[in-house]
C-alpha cells in the first residue's frame, strides 16, 4: 500500500482530534481571507475617493509643492489652456487620460455680514463639469462612484462650503444643515467694533460690490463675501452664493473649505491681472498607468524646457500612505497570530499521533521501513491536514464574502462624507497565497514530530506498551 494511502487513513483514525485541527486551520484561513478582502476593499475605495477628488497626477510650477501653499498665486501656471491642450493631445498620454482640468487654490477671509461672522478659509476653484465627471471614476468596479451630495451648479458666482464653514458663518437655516445650531447673533455695533476684519471687508465690499450683490438677496439665498490678496498684494473681494454645504470627511477641512468656480477663484487671486492656475489635474483611466504617464510628462517638460513638476495623489494626500502602512501592519499582525495558533495546533496533533503509534513505528522499522520513509509519512499526514483545512477555509470564506456582497451592507470609512457599500473581493492571489502558506505551515509543523518518529530505536519501540 502506498505511503499516501496510509497517511490518508491515519489522518482520520482519531476523527475528533483531526476535526479540531482541521477546524482551526479553517478558522485561520477564513479570518485571513476576510480581513484581507476587507482591507483590500477599504484601500481601493480610499484610493478611488482620493482620485475622484484630486485626480491621479497634478502639474505644478516647480517649487510650489515646497513653498506655494502660503502664496499660491506666486506659483501660478501661465498659458495653462495651451499646456492642458498639449497634454490632452499627446499621442502617448491620450489613451491614458480621462480628464485634464485646471484648478486654482486661494487663501483668504470669508464673511457673512448678515450674521456678523467671518472666518479664514482655503478654497479651490474648479471647472464644475470636469469635477462632476471625475466623481464617476471607478477603475476598480467597486460600485461607489458618484456622490450623494448634489453637484455644484455651473454658475460663476455659485459655490459650495464645508458643513463646518456653513455653521461658523451662521448659514445653518439657509443651507438646511442638519444638527446645526446657529451661532448667537451679536449686537451690530459691538460686532463691528470687536472685529476689525469685518469692518475692513465690509468697506471693500461696499467700495467694489461684485456682480452677485446686484441681484435680489431673497433670490440669492445663502451669500458670503470672500477677501484675499491678489498676486500683486492688493486686497480683493468677491461675492459667492452658496448652493449647499458638503461634508469633507475631516473637521479641519469642513471648518475652512470653500469650493467655487475656476473663473471666480482667478478673479479673487489675480484681480485684473493675468489669470493663471495653481495646477492642472490629470485623472487617468487606470491607476496602473500612473508611473508611465508621469514619466511621459517629464519627457515633455524636458523637451519643451518647461519649469514644471508633477505630483501624484499619494504625495498630495500623505494620509493615503499612512493608511496603507497601517493596514499592512494590521494584516501582518493578524496573519502571524493565526499562523502561530495553526502551527502549535498541528504540532500538538502530530505529536499525539506519534505517541499513540510507537509500536506501529517499531514494527514498520523492523520490517525494513527506512527512517526517511517514516519521516515522510508523518509529514504527509500533516500536509494532508493543511490541504483539507485550507481548501475548506477558502470555500467557506468565499461563501461568506458572497453573502456579505448580496446583503448590501454599508459603512462610513474614515474621511468619507457618508456611508458606502461594503464589498468583499477575495482576489485569486490572496486565496492562492493563503492556501499555500497554510499547507506549508502544516507541513512545517509536522516536521518536528516526524523527526522524532524517524529517530526512534527499533527495540525500544517494539517493547513499548
Amino acid at each position: 500500500m502506498s505511503i499516501a494511502k496510509i497517511a490518508f487513513r491515519n489522518v482520520f483514525r482519531n476523527r475528533r482530534r483531526s476535526t479540531m485541527t482541521v477546524s482551526t486551520i479553517i478558522v485561520g484561513a477564513v479570518s485571513v481571507l476576510l480581513i484581507g478582502a476587507m482591507l483590500g476593499f477599504v484601500t481601493l475605495d480610499f484610493q478611488s475617493s482620493v482620485v475622484r477628488r484630486s485626480g491621479h497626477l497634478t502639474i505644478y510650477k516647480k517649487g510650489y509643492f515646497e513653498f506655494g501653499a502660503g502664496n499660491s498665486s506666486a506659483y501660478g501656471i501661465a498659458d495653462y489652456q495651451g499646456l492642458a491642450t498639449m497634454v490632452r493631445d499627446d499621442p502617448v498620454l491620450r489613451p491614458m487620460i480621462t480628464i485634464v482640468t485646471p484648478v486654482q487654490d486661494v487663501l483668504g477671509l470669508a464673511g457673512n455680514y448678515e450674521a456678523d461672522r467671518s472666518k479664514p478659509f482655503f478654497g479651490r476653484g474648479i471647472v464644475p463639469r470636469d469635477h462632476a465627471q471625475m466623481r464617476q471614476w471607478d477603475d476598480f468596479h467597486l460600485g461607489t462612484a458618484g456622490s450623494s451630495q448634489p453637484e455644484m451648479p455651473d454658475d460663476l458666482h455659485t459655490g459650495v462650503v464645508g458643513i463646518g464653514m456653513g455653521r461658523i458663518l451662521g448659514l445653518c437655516a439657509a443651507l438646511h444643515i442638519a444638527r446645526c445650531n446657529a451661532p448667537p447673533r451679536a449686537a451690530p455695533a459691538k460686532a463691528a467694533a470687536a472685529d476689525p476684519q469685518i469692518q475692513q471687508l465690509s468697506a471693500l465690499r461696499d467700495a467694489d460690490r461684485p456682480g452677485p450683490d446686484t441681484t435680489n438677496k431673497a433670490e440669492q439665498g445663502a451669500h458670503i463675501d470672500l477677501l484675499a490678496a491678489t498676486a500683486g498684494g492688493a486686497p480683493n473681494v468677491v461675492g459667492l452664493n452658496v448652493d449647499h454645504a458638503e461634508s469633507q470627511g475631516s473637521r479641519e477641512i469642513d471648518d475652512n473649505y470653500v469650493l467655487m468656480h475656476l473663473e471666480l477663484a482667478q478673479q479673487l487671486a489675480y484681480g485684473r491681472g493675468e489669470h493663471k492656475v495653481t495646477g492642472i489635474v490629470l485623472q487617468l483611466r487606470r491607476s496602473a498607468d500612473l508611473q508611465a504617464a508621469r514619466t511621459r510628462l517629464y519627457e515633455i517638460f524636458k523637451t519643451r524646457h518647461l519649469d514644471l513638476e508633477v505630483r501624484d495623489f499619494s504625495e498630495l494626500t500623505p494620509l493615503y500612505k499612512q493608511v496603507l502602512a497601517f493596514f499592512a501592519f494590521l494584516f501582518s499582525f493578524v496573519a502571524i497570530v493565526l499562523a502561530v495558533v495553526v502551527l502549535f495546533t498541528v504540532v500538538n496533533t502530530m505529536s499525539m499521533a506519534v505517541m499513540e503509534r510507537i509500536d506501529e513505528i517499531g514494527t514498520a522499522r523492523a520490517l525494513g521501513l527506512t527512517r526517511a520513509k517514516v519521516r515522510r509519512q508523518f509529514m504527509l499526514e500533516g500536509c494532508l491536514l493543511g490541504v483539507i483545512g485550507a481548501t475548506l477555509g477558502v470555500v467557506v470564506a468565499a461563501g461568506i464574502a458572497w453573502l456579505m456582497n448580496i446583503s448590501n451592507v454599508s459603512w462610513t470609512p474614515p474621511t468619507a462624507a457618508g456611508p458606502v457599500p461594503l464589498k468583499l473581493f477575495i482576489s485569486d492571489s490572496l486565496s492562492i497565497g493563503t492556501w499555500l502558506c497554510l499547507v506549508a505551515l502544516a507541513s512545517l509543523a509536522s516536521l518536528f514530530p516526524a523527526n522524532r518518529a524517524s529517530r526512534m530505536n527499533v527495540v525500544d519501540a517494539l517493547r513499548h506498551v
